[in-house]
């Protein structure tokens, strides 16, 4: 019981559920309805899948700034086609939109990897080139609704168990993830090099190959979210998640991933999110402008950047003290 107490996750839970019965007692006691929360978790399924994804790279000790931006030229893309050939599956749309966004990512993997170039500084670059490439296809214009066909726009709106296909994506995506990281090769390498790459290269680990294998599987669930955005939200433009790697990359921050790699989990990335998913929901309740949620969520951020490094803190020896000591 004590080590449930001592863990992020648990802290994180109760956060969530404090602030949940707080504004269903004070403001709104309909926001802690089944059928409201099932909302939300609806609503922050998409920031859940590109949580986990951008939890593997940072694991790695790297990031991904690209991850909106693959998002968005994913979700073009695919609209496009579907606006070209309706005649096409949607199936085969769904299946092609992660491995548009693999392709990008595997871009950002080879660069960090056989370049050697920093990987925020990659990813940055290709943040810019990827949404200025969305706006070029699409020659500056949206792809709405009514240029989509209804099976394509269906895609997340089927429910079963009486949720939606989205909120059972996160959910299989989450396990595939937990399965991922805790019981395969690839999961114990991206934990062994992000708490000592050195250590990791003498192991028989290599390095560079399982950092390009982290952007493959952040570029491989920005596609996919890439159709689940234009299909949740109906349209496709190039400002399709502008600025949502910010977010993304809170919810890591907030569930306890930490920035300087090696430390972080399944649960932490999504409840993080759901942390966010929840704040975003429950402040427009309680008439906040949409700028003071701006200010509320980079204070969260701050404060779990604080909290993380405390945490990782670790005392060391003044050795040298010690000798002089035994010396006198």
């Amino acid at each position: 019981m004590n080590r449930i107490l001592r863990t992020r996750e648990f802290w994180l839970a109760l956060g969530i559920a404090t602030m949940i019965a707080a504004i269903a007692i004070w403001r709104a006691p309909s926001f802690a309805t089944p059928g409201n929360l099932a909302d939300v978790f609806n609503n922050t399924a998409i920031l859940m899948i590109l949580a986990l994804g951008q939890m593997v790279v940072i694991l790695t000790r790297s990031i991904d700034l690209s991850i909106a931006s693959n998002v968005a030229l994913s979700g073009m893309v695919v609209a496009l086609v579907n606006q070209a050939m309706p005649g096409i599956p949607v199936p085969v749309l769904i299946l092609a939109a992660p491995l548009l966004g693999l392709a990008f990512g595997a871009i950002n993997g080879f660069l960090v990897w056989k370049l050697d170039i920093p990987a925020i500084v990659v990813t940055l670059g290709t943040l810019t080139i990827y949404r200025g490439t969305t706006f070029l296809i699409a020659g500056g214009t949206w792809v709405n609704a009514d240029e989509m066909t209804p099976e394509f726009i269906a895609g997340t709106r089927i429910e079963l168990l009486g949720l939606p296909l989205l909120s059972w994506a996160a959910i299989v995506i989450a396990i595939a993830f937990y399965v991922l990281m805790t019981r395969t090769p690839i999961g114990r390498s991206i934990y062994a090099i992000g708490v000592n790459p050195t250590a990791s290269v003498y192991a028989g680990i290599n390095v560079g190959r399982t950092k390009f294998i982290a952007f493959c599987i952040s570029g491989l669930v920005a596609g996919l979210c890439g159709y689940l955005w234009v299909s949740r939200y109906v349209i496709a433009s190039s400002e399709t998640a502008a600025g949502y790697e910010l977010q993304v990359i809170a919810a890591c921050v907030i569930g306890g991933v930490s920035i300087a790699g090696g430390v972080g989990t399944v649960s932490s990335a999504l409840l993080g999110a759901l942390f966010l998913g929840v704040i975003n929901s429950a402040l427009p309740v309680i008439g906040v402008s949409p700028f003071w949620q701006m200010a509320i969520s980079g204070a969260a951020i701050i404060l779990a950047v604080v909290l993380n490094a405390r945490g990782e803190r670790k005392g060391g020896r003044i050795i040298l003290k010690q000798a002089e000591g035994a010396r006198a």
